[in-house]
């Protein structure tokens, strides 16, 4: 049995929304999956489809109405350190340095100062960012903001890491950097990962299994083996096995709900 930490699981999984004078709204219905640890597990669906309500129960922010949900099987009940987020918006304090965003979550805890530093600087000339640790994130640039971020989840040893379409907003060009980022951080620790996209090519060049969910109410009705070998280049996307997962996965699609797998 594998010693990786970061296995989700989610049974049957149920979200509406209630807003005053208006009428409910279904987000999640029966929605069930298994994200394995020490796999980057990529969910994907249209705009409204309740992967973000996924994300923020797998975060412990937002309570299923029904279902279950564990890491590790034991219940998600509140947020916790072994489950990091970084959200489309950024978690970055404007009035700190990147340093001092970096180190606020171990120092919050009563970790030490000078441990936690050393770990930042780690982090940040990892990232590329070791001569900016005294600027303040309005002085960086978008794809830089998205790396301080990365820094300032990992610096806490999560178990898994969700990431909510997090490159989302960049241009074409610090979009396919990030990406290429993250996915070396992955092969390097292979930390357990949930990533949300929107994004068909993201999620190829990414996945090592993708996770297709149906319009909302959503569930998951396809689930696709991304079996392209790692480490992953972005040469990958001209290969012959990227166009049939490609096609394998438009078609799904474009069938709107696919074919249920069992799980």
């Amino acid at each position: 049995m594998s010693s990786a930490q970061g296995a989700l699981l989610g049974t049957s999984l149920a979200k509406t929304y209630h807003v005053k004078d208006q009428p409910p709204v279904e987000v999640l219905k029966d929605c069930s999956f298994e994200f394995e640890p020490a796999m980057l597990n990529v969910v994907m669906g249209t705009s409204g489809c309740g992967k973000s309500t996924l994300a923020h129960m797998l975060a412990g922010y937002v309570r299923p109405d029904q279902g279950t949900l564990t890491i590790d099987g034991e219940p998600i009940t509140d947020s916790g350190p072994d489950r990091l987020v970084v959200f489309q918006e950024t978690a970055l304090w404007p009035w700190m340095t990147v340093e001092e965003n970096v180190v606020f979550g171990p120092l919050s805890r009563g970790g030490s100062r000078s441990k936690a530093v050393a770990a930042s600087n780690n982090l940040l000339q990892r990232f590329g960012l070791g001569e900016f640790k005294d600027k303040y994130p309005g002085q960086l640039s978008g794809g830089m903001m998205r790396r301080a971020e990365l820094a300032q989840a990992l610096i806490n040893s999560p178990k898994v890491m969700i990431l909510d379409e997090p490159f989302r907003g960049l241009d074409v060009m610090t979009r396919e950097l990030m990406q290429e980022y993250y996915l070396k951080l992955f092969e390097d620790t292979r930390l357990s990962t949930v990533f949300i996209t929107a994004e068909l090519e993201e999620a190829l060049f990414l996945a090592d299994r993708i996770y297709l969910m149906s319009d909302a109410p959503g569930r998951i009705v396809k689930i696709i083996d991304v079996d392209l070998p790692r480490p992953r280049e972005i040469s990958c996307t001209a290969t012959k096995r990227y166009a049939e997962l490609e096609q394998e996965a438009l078609a799904a699609l474009y069938a709107g709900q696919g074919e249920e797998d069992q799980l």
